[in-house]
């Protein structure tokens, strides 16, 4: 990977952590989340007349990976009602950068030795870093049991994103109309379940919250979008797997907000996990 695909993949995951403090700091997680994807769908949608459709050999990809994402958003929803979220939320980012290169590997696209080490160090590291207090996490069952679900289906649509843009990007297409679209589509279905679970008394409390928390949460969109478009952007210029392992590094950049801002403790542990994480991110570089 060369040094610009690794700064810039880094940069996608400060955005990534960005956004997740927005729903991590809220006191309804669920409308925020929902929030962030229907205003960023809302802001991909201008974008989508100056960047174009992406090749009809991409759609069916895009497809794909919406059908996916349903699957993500109702086991993300289990995780959460069955645990919290720093419990949850390092498993099922950290976990994923492992599945997809095993997906990855079955599919054609074989890691180096150094490329392997670099995903292990991340995955350790992560877990290190997100996961407080690992013995107690492993209490909540039924969390793990959905948290590592949600994992499998993150590596899913990973691998489904990185074919279908690398196809785009053979057309001729920039990786820009491959995502735009995808965030436009995808921000309906996650709005419409949180809409959908809510009592009439509720859904007129959301209104409220809304009005209330849009200007954060449009940021928290275009956060989102910039964060997955350089993903993508970087997937069609470098092995699928390591590009997600990169990306999860974003669990680093949230646990030193939380430090900075919340004044959370960091610890002998975090400090062990921060440095298998910058370890691996090496070991990535040179793969």
């Amino acid at each position: 990977m060369s040094t610009g695909v690794v700064l810039a993949v880094l940069f996608g995951a400060l955005l990534h952590a960005a956004w997740n403090a927005l729903v991590k700091s809220s006191g309804d997680k669920q409308l925020d989340l929902a929030l962030v994807h229907l205003l960023g769908a809302l802001v991909s949608l201008p974008l989508l007349l100056w960047v174009g459709l992406p090749p009809v050999a991409a759609w069916p990809f895009i497809g794909a990976s919406l059908l996916i994402h349903v699957a993500y958003y109702i086991t993300l929803n289990g995780a959460y009602q069955h645990g919290d979220l720093g419990s949850t939320y390092p498993i099922m980012r950290g976990s994923a950068p492992l599945l997809v290169a095993l997906g990855s590997t079955a599919l054609g696209e074989p890691l180096t030795p150094a490329a392997w080490l670099g995903v292990g160090a991340v995955t350790v590291g992560v877990l290190l870093v997100g996961l407080a207090r690992p013995a107690q996490a492993l209490h909540h069952r039924r969390a793990i049991g959905f948290a590592l679900a949600n994992a499998a289906v993150i590596a899913a649509y990973t691998i489904v994103d990185g074919r279908g843009v690398r196809i785009s990007s053979e057309a001729g297409y920039t990786a820009a109309s491959y995502v735009v679209l995808l965030f436009v589509l995808d921000g309906i279905p996650y709005p419409a379940l949180v809409f959908a679970r809510r009592s009439a008394a509720a859904r007129q409390a959301m209104m409220a919250y809304a009005r209330q928390r849009w200007p954060l949460a449009t940021l928290g969109g275009l956060a989102s979008l910039g964060s997955y478009w350089i993903a993508l952007w970087a997937m069609t210029r470098a092995p699928v797997a390591a590009v997600s392992a990169l990306r999860e590094t974003s669990v680093l950049f949230a646990t030193a907000m939380s430090v900075l801002v919340l004044k959370e403790r960091f610890g002998l542990q975090r400090a062990c996990g921060a440095v298998v994480i910058v370890g691996g991110v090496v070991a990535l570089r040179l793969s």
